[in-house]
């Protein structure tokens, strides 16, 4: 017989006060330890902490900049360091409520006028969605709002943010994606997969939110299905191996995020990402691993939103033969969450 999994279960108090709760990376003292190989269940908020709730509320209404993407965390990793990698894999990412959220934000989203490209331009009206989510049926219900137009989308859950502390002391907001990872909205992040962060520092301290019930890519307005979730993760510790950039492996693909503006820049660090990654692991020249990925990347592209931009570079596995990231640690995380399930 196998050892039982331990599940370690950390829930916040849910009338702490907006202002008591994390909305940065970095700058925080952990709210709770969690060992390598351990099974964290836990939820977090939405990305407006439950102020949004029904169509005739706006964002300018209720929404302060310095209250958004409330995290849960961030959790200190026993034993971890900087040059470690921590793995995190998501056993389950399930809607806590029946609705969800979307709304247009004044300056704010990919078709606006903004304070980085400044114009004259007035802002976007402010209107308000509000999502139905069927668990059941698995999925959500997109109702126009100037007519009586109505879809069921299929629900995609996923968090938009999932970092540690960045390097250099620095403490970097909620809103902003990185190579600590962040805020690099990518609906990627779904249960099932397993993502790769780089320490910085001693612990990693771990944080994760921004729920969405599904995301277009690109997350054009600015805003997806924002909605809180109940979570189950297991986390692991690579020891001595660096992750200079996100990483993220499921079943089929792996794959490298790259964080910046302008999105070029996102997309060359992703693509960057991805040939090192292959470079090493196949132990081809830069240049061969350069002509594979060329020939068999997918891009999506996160978020053209945030502070900084992110862009996906995402390689099937079934091109890779013999590649075996970090020594098996997706395959060794996913038979842990069958044994949970």
């Amino acid at each position: 017989m196998t050892d039982p999994i331990e599940i370690q279960r950390y829930d916040h108090d849910p009338q702490m006060p907006r202002a008591d709760l994390v909305y940065t990376f970095g700058g925080h003292e952990p709210v709770a330890q969690v060992r390598p190989g351990s099974v964290v269940s836990t939820w977090t908020r939405d990305a407006f902490n439950g102020s949004i709730s029904h169509r005739d509320t706006t964002a300018s209404d209720v929404l302060d900049a310095r209250y958004l993407n409330p995290q849960t965390g961030p959790f200190h990793v026993e034993g971890a360091e900087p040059g470690d990698t921590l793995a995190v894999h998501f056993v389950s990412i399930t809607p806590r409520e029946d609705w969800g959220v979307s709304t247009t934000v004044p300056f704010f989203g990919s078709l606006t006028t903004t304070p980085r490209t400044a114009g004259l331009q007035a802002a976007l009206a402010q209107q308000t969605w509000i999502y139905a989510i069927d668990r059941g049926r698995g999925v959500v219900r997109y109702e126009a709002r100037d007519s009586s137009y109505a879809v069921d989308l299929p629900l995609d859950p996923m968090h938009g943010t999932v970092g540690v502390a960045p390097s250099l002391g620095e403490v970097r907001t909620s809103l902003t994606p990185g190579a600590f990872g962040g805020n690099m909205d990518t609906p990627e992040m779904r249960s099932g997969v397993t993502c790769y962060l780089g320490v910085n520092v001693p612990g990693a301290l771990l944080s994760l939110g921004d729920g969405h019930a599904r995301q277009g890519e690109g997350e054009t307005c600015g805003v997806a299905v924002e909605t809180a979730m109940d979570t189950v993760f297991v986390v692991d510790l690579i020891k001595g191996v660096e992750t200079p950039w996100p990483r993220l492996e499921n079943d089929d693909f792996v794959m490298s995020a790259g964080s910046a503006r302008p999105l070029d820049d996102a997309f060359r660090i992703s693509q960057y990402d991805m040939v090192m990654w292959v470079s090493g692991s196949l132990g081809l020249s830069h240049l061969d691993a350069y002509q594979l990925v060329t020939q068999t990347v997918l891009s999506p592209v996160a978020n053209v939103v945030d502070t900084d931009y992110t862009v996906v570079a995402k390689v099937a596995k079934t091109y890779l033969t013999g590649f075996d990231a970090y020594q098996g640690m997706h395959a060794r995380m996913r038979a842990i969450a069958a044994a949970v399930t």
